[in-house]
């Protein structure tokens, strides 16, 4: 007996059934776009259709290809087989379309372009800058090829000091894109490029198919080092020139853009030497005008030393003529004071006549009778010497004595004299 069941299980078998098909599950379709209808979140909804049959199609927005769309436009397309179980409806749910007369190839590749973008392997903000001024130059490309030889040409008239580092792979072929994965990584275990050219010339698009195979683009997104591709022709477009650094529309262009021009360098030096030039000379005149303007500025600060030898000899004879005038003032003053001092001098009374009486024991002057008894010992001292005496009564104070004789001081013995009656 069959066995019954419900519509939920028989339409989630018929969806697992498709979409678990290998062949519907990755479908290449062609045909004519119709009943286009467009919802109001972006979706497109339409119909594939030949000459026997029409497929129900879905196109989310944002998907590849959707502005293709448009009723009575053939279009190749890629996508799955889906069941919807709500409406109970097979829909053809596209991820890709391309113009009609796209072979297989073209949309397989424009489909991997769209995965790859969307996993930021196209992504602009992670691509690094070329080296200005690179040493050593990896190149991947068939060694037995033109292309190698052209861009060592390239190099040699460019920016001959610069070394390039082949590392050899096939650029065709079933083992070319395994070639060109390995070439890449032993530059990048040797460590001395510090760029690499991928390179090769122009081809099919079958010829070309190693440089838009996933492995290689995965290789150059890995890469340590920065990769320029030049790869085909300046209309040939791979996804290698995708991922890459930079892009460069043949291999002789991407020489050229991983060297600097030698010639432009050598202009541009000269240039700068010019410019340095110009720029030291100016500051030296520059600084020789300020040196001026400061040795102006300090001799106008310094002092005017003729006005002032002038000054100072002036000064000196003015002092001079001062001091000769003390001079003789203080002479006069000197000659004064001498003259006081010489009038001062008891020596000098006692030449004038005058003489100095002395009491002989105690030395002291007699300057009144009362200091004097008859018969005190006397000294009188006259301006030659001293006269020994001794003192009378005072009855006869007023009688003349009587001379006898006269000695110098300095005398021991002075001669006897006449007692004052």
């Amino acid at each position: 007996m069959a066995s019954v069941y419900t519509v939920s299980q028989v339409t989630a078998y018929l969806r697992e059934s498709l979409e678990g098909d290998p062949i519907l599950s990755d479908l290449f379709v062609v045909g004519e776009v119709s009943n286009l209808r467009v919802s109001a979140a972006g979706h497109s909804y339409f119909t594939l259709k030949d000459g026997q049959a029409v497929l129900n199609c879905v196109m989310f927005k944002g998907q590849s290809g959707s502005e293709l769309l448009a009723n009575g436009t053939a279009v190749s397309t890629h996508g799955r087989i889906s069941f919807y179980e709500p409406r109970g409806s097979t829909d053809y749910m596209v991820d890709l379309a391309m113009p009609e007369g796209v072979g297989e190839l073209a949309l397989e590749l424009e489909r991997l372009k769209v995965r790859l973008e969307a996993e930021g392997l196209f992504e602009e903000s992670r691509k690094r800058p070329l080296p200005a001024f690179p040493q050593v130059i990896g190149v991947v490309t068939s060694p037995s090829g033109s292309v190698f030889h052209d861009i060592q040409n390239v190099v040699a008239r460019r920016y001959p000091l610069v070394e390039l580092l082949l590392s050899p792979s096939q650029v065709q072929g079933n083992s070319a894109a395994a070639n060109l994965v390995s070439a890449i990584e032993r530059l990048n275990q040797d460590g001395r490029a510090d760029v690499i050219i991928l390179a090769r010339g122009g081809g099919s698009l079958e010829e070309l198919r190693p440089f838009n195979e996933e492995v290689v683009a995965r290789a150059i997104y890995a890469s340590r080092i920065p990769v320029v591709s030049g790869v085909g022709h300046e209309t040939d477009l791979t996804i290698s020139d995708l991922v890459a650094d930079l892009r460069a529309p043949t291999p002789s262009a991407a020489a050229e853009l991983v060297v600097p021009d030698g010639v432009a360098l050598r202009q541009e030096l000269a240039e700068l030497m010019e410019r340095s030039r110009r720029a030291w000379t100016h500051q030296q005149e520059t600084r020789a005008h300020s040196v001026s303007d400061m040795a102006r500025r300090l001799a106008a600060g310094l002092p005017d030393l003729a006005t002032w030898r002038r000054r100072v000899d002036d000064l000196g004879r003015g002092m001079q003529q001062k001091m000769a005038v003390r001079l003789n003032l203080t002479q006069l003053q000197v000659a004064g004071l001498e003259q006081q001092l010489q009038a001062l001098d008891p020596a000098a009374t006692l030449q004038r006549g005058y003489s100095v009486v002395q009491r002989a024991d105690t030395g002291e002057v007699v300057r009144s009778t009362k200091q004097v008894s008859p018969g005190d010992g006397l000294n009188i001292t006259v301006s030659d010497g001293q006269i020994p005496a001794v003192s009378g009564s005072a009855a006869g104070s007023s009688a003349k004595p009587r001379r006898r004789g006269r000695e110098r001081v300095g005398q021991t013995k002075p001669p006897d004299m006449e007692r004052l009656l």
